[in-house]
């Protein structure tokens, strides 16, 4: 067999690998989708059907009207937005800090940060109850919007850290030189240089927030205040799975971070990978 020959298959045989992984990925979600309009008759069909005929509209209007998900999207995207808000806001003053100043510490504050990200989310909940009991922030959004942000902040550090690092500190120097102050060479100078990675940060932790639903299960009981996640799985009751009213809620959640991630993929990615290759 020649060196062409044995080029062909090898090619061949990542392509077939590569459309398996991608279709692993892809049939889930148009099933997903193909079951959201269906009705209840071919949704428990024991044949699949792929394409729905007719087409059912009736989970969607349940979104909004039986099942009150409107409010819960509502409170998904407020405590995404305020814990996003909060990351953003403490991992760019903490990068600047760390990447500016000489100060003791400054490895074994980043090596604790790191250790943070170590402790499974399970082994927190606990600790988190207790505290949000006795302040008082159970069953409010405000406690979940704290939860979120701490539990994404030291990642979110970590990432404009390395951003922050590919900014040369003469900048900062030339600025210094016009009279220009610490906190005006940050908000002036090198905090518009780093919308990049502003962007993956905030991308990040509104991934996390609006798909999270360990926290906001135990620490939210109020149906007034219960985010889209915790309302999907009460889809699935002890007597029945409503798998097309499921499907459907799952599909319009997804919309959001589809949008997202469409309009913010270039800052996303330049942001992960700020910082990967030393100048």
């Amino acid at each position: 067999m020649s060196k062409t020959q044995k080029s062909t298959l090898m090619a061949i045989f990542r392509y077939v690998i590569l459309i398996g992984l991608g279709l692993l990925v892809v049939v889930p979600i148009l099933w997903m989708v193909s079951t959201a309009f269906k009705g209840e008759a071919q949704t428990y069909s024991p044949t699949p059907v792929w394409i729905p005929d007719p087409v059912s509209m009736d989970s969607f209007r349940k979104f909004f009207g039986i099942y009150n998900f409107g409010r819960m999207t509502v409170n998904s995207f407020v405590t995404c937005l305020g814990s996003m808000i909060i990351c953003v806001a403490f991992s760019c003053l903490a990068a600047y800090g760390v990447t500016r100043f000489k100060f003791k510490g400054k490895k074994q504050f980043m090596n604790f940060l790191l250790m943070t990200q170590m402790f499974p989310s399970v082994m927190l909940v606990v600790p988190f109850y207790a505290v949000l009991t006795k302040v008082r922030l159970t069953n409010n959004l405000l406690g979940l919007i704290i939860v979120y942000a701490a539990t994404n902040v030291a990642f979110s550090t970590w990432m404009m850290t390395s951003y922050f690092r590919t900014i040369p500190v003469d900048l900062d120097e030339a600025a210094r030189i016009d009279g220009a102050t610490n906190f005006q060479i940050f908000w002036k100078v090198v905090l518009p240089l780093t919308i990049p990675g502003i962007a993956a940060v905030a991308i990040y932790v509104l991934l996390n927030g609006w798909n999270e639903y360990m926290y906001s299960s135990v620490l939210i009981n109020k149906d007034a205040y219960k985010t889209l996640t915790v309302g999907i799985v009460a889809l699935n009751s002890q007597n029945q799975v409503h798998w097309n009213d499921m499907m459907a809620a799952s599909s319009v959640s997804c919309l959001p971070l589809i949008i997202l991630f469409l309009f913010g993929q270039k800052y996303f990615i330049a942001g992960m990978t700020g910082g990967a290759v030393k100048n």
